[in-house]
């Protein structure tokens, strides 16, 4: 018999709208990146462009984009970038915000991460 009580993962197809949406946000990372753009940039209206997203994506476009920005952070912080450059280079707003987006997201510190991955090495 079927359990319909269990939740089900986001699909994960993409949109052709939202190609070139994912390329410009893996592109500009370092950049303000607003809904009102990439809803353009995907041809849809705002509240359109934040559902379809989410259906297809299955996060919000922000979390998304914070996601994508911390991946950046972690990929940096591998390669020995002080945390303060790779919070400008991944995008956020200075080496606090980053902290706190990438604690949230990897329960570290950027510093912390930046020694395990050292020390791993």
């Amino acid at each position: 018999m079927r359990d319909d009580t269990l939740t089900t993962a986001p699909r994960r197809s993409r949109h052709r709208s939202l190609e070139p949406v994912l390329r410009h946000i893996d592109a500009h990372l370092s950049e303000p990146l607003s809904l009102e753009g990439l809803a353009q940039l995907s041809g849809l209206s705002l509240w359109r462009f934040a559902t379809v997203f989410r259906e297809h994506v299955g996060l919000p476009p922000y979390r998304y984009i914070d996601q994508q920005r911390v991946r950046h952070a972690q990929l940096l912080l591998r390669q020995g970038m002080p945390p303060a450059r790779v919070a400008t280079e991944a995008g956020f707003y200075d080496q606090s915000h980053l902290s706190r987006r990438f604690k949230r997201q990897c329960g570290m510190t950027p510093g912390q991460y930046q020694t395990e991955a050292g020390a791993r090495a």
